[in-house]
C-alpha cells in the first residue's frame, strides 16, 4: 500500500506579494489610522507573513474580524492572503488526511481544492488512488467519486500533463500504473468488462503493479465474474446436453479462450507471490483455482501446471479476447 508523501507549499511564495505591497501598506496604514490596535494588528500579520504563515494567518483573521467593515484596500488584500492561505494549506493537508484514513475529511477538502482549480492534477491524483486505499480498508463509499478523479487524472498524464512532483510514485509510468489499478480494483464488482481493460493497462507499465501478485489475481477474478460467467451460462443454457454442432463447438471454443485467461492471470498471481510467507494463504487458494480450471482445458490432468506457472513471466500478458 503506496502512502502519499508530505509535500512542502507555497506558503512562503504568498509572502513575497506581502513585502512588495505590504511595506507600502504599513506605511499608508500608519497615516490613515490612529487605532493603534488596528495597527498592531496588521503589524503582526506583516511581519510574520514570510517568517511564520500560520501566525500571520491568524492575525489576518483578527484583523477581519474587527475591521471588515472598512472595505478598503487592506481588508481586499487579506481577504485574498487568506484565501490563497487556506488554499496552500489544504494542498498540504490532504495528503496527510489519506494516509491517516479519514477519506471524509480527504474527500471534502479535496472537492474545495478542485472547486477553485478543477484541473488541479495532484489532487485528481491523490483522491484517484485514495478510492482503492478507502475500498481496501472496507470502505466503498467514496468509489464512484474515486473513479472520476483516476480517470480524469489518467486522461490529463496521457494528455502531456504533470504535476509538480509526482512523488510518492516513481514517475509518470508509475503514477498510471497504480491509477489504472486502483481503476481496475474500484470496477471490479460492478463492471468487470472495465476491470479487465484497466488492470491490462496497469500491467503494461513498467512500475511494482507488474509485480504484484493482486494486479493478476484482480485479473483472473475480473475474467471469471465477467465474460466467463456470461459466456458459460450462455452455454449451459445453449449447448449442454445437446448433441455437438457447429454453433457449440464455436461458442465453447470462445468459452475456452477466457478460460485460458483466467489460467494465465492466476498463474502470474503465483508466480508473481513467490514464496513470500504472507502469500501462502492466498497461493493456496489460487493454486486450487487454477488446478481446476488447466485439468478442464487438458482432459482431467495436472501435468505441466508446475511448468506453466514457472514459465508464465518470461511470456506476454494475454490481451482481452
Amino acid at each position: 500500500m503506496k502512502l502519499l508523501g508530505k509535500r512542502l507549499g507555497v506558503a512562503v511564495l504568498l509572502a513575497v506579494s506581502v513585502l512588495a505591497v505590504g511595506a507600502r501598506q504599513t506605511v499608508l496604514a500608519q497615516k490613515e489610522t490612529d487605532d493603534p490596535v488596528k495597527l498592531q494588528i496588521y503589524q503582526r500579520f506583516y511581519d510574520n507573513a514570510k517568517r511564520n504563515p500560520a501566525v500571520a494567518y491568524q492575525a489576518a483573521r483578527d484583523y477581519l474580524q474587527k475591521y471588515i467593515k472598512d472595505k478598503d484596500e487592506y481588508i481586499d488584500y487579506i481577504q485574498k492572503w487568506i484565501s490563497a492561505y487556506e488554499s496552500d494549506e489544504r494542498k498540504q493537508n490532504l495528503p496527510n488526511l489519506i494516509n491517516e484514513k479519514k477519506f471524509a475529511e480527504a474527500y471534502s477538502t479535496g472537492a474545495k481544492i478542485l472547486a477553485d482549480e478543477p484541473d488541479y492534477l495532484r489532487a485528481q491524483i491523490d483522491l484517484g488512488y485514495a478510492g482503492y486505499l478507502a475500498a481496501s480498508a472496507k470502505n466503498e463509499s467514496f468509489n464512484t467519486t474515486a473513479l472520476d478523479y483516476a480517470r480524469k487524472a489518467i486522461t490529463a498524464i496521457e494528455a502531456g500533463k504533470a504535476p509538480a512532483d509526482w512523488a510518492p510514485f516513481k514517475g509518470k509510468d508509475d503514477t498510471l500504473a497504480y491509477l489504472n489499478y486502483a481503476v481496475g480494483f474500484l470496477t471490479l464488482k460492478t463492471n468487470p468488462d472495465q476491470a479487465i481493460n484497466a488492470l491490462l493497462k496497469a500491467a503494461q507499465y513498467n512500475s511494482d503493479i507488474k509485480k504484484t501478485p493482486s494486479t493478476y489475481y484482480f485479473l483472473a477474478a475480473a475474467y471469471e465474474s465477467g465474460p466467463y460467467k456470461t459466456m458459460s451460462a450462455a452455454y449451459q443454457t445453449d449447448f449442454a446436453n445437446k448433441p455437438e454442432t457447429p454453433e457449440s463447438k464455436a461458442a465453447l471454443a470462445k468459452l475456452n479462450v477466457v478460460i485460458d485467461r483466467i489460467i494465465d492471470a492466476y498463474a502470474r498471481a503465483i508466480a508473481t507471490a513467490g514464496t513470500d510467507p504472507k502469500t501462502e494463504q492466498s497461493r493456496k487458494e489460487w493454486l486450487a483455482q487454477v488446478t481446476n480450471y488447466y485439468k478442464f482445458r487438458h482432459e482431467g490432468s495436472d501435468a505441466g501446471l508446475t511448468e506453466f506457472i514457472a514459465g508464465s513471466l518470461q511470456k506476454p500478458l494475454p490481451p482481452k479476447p
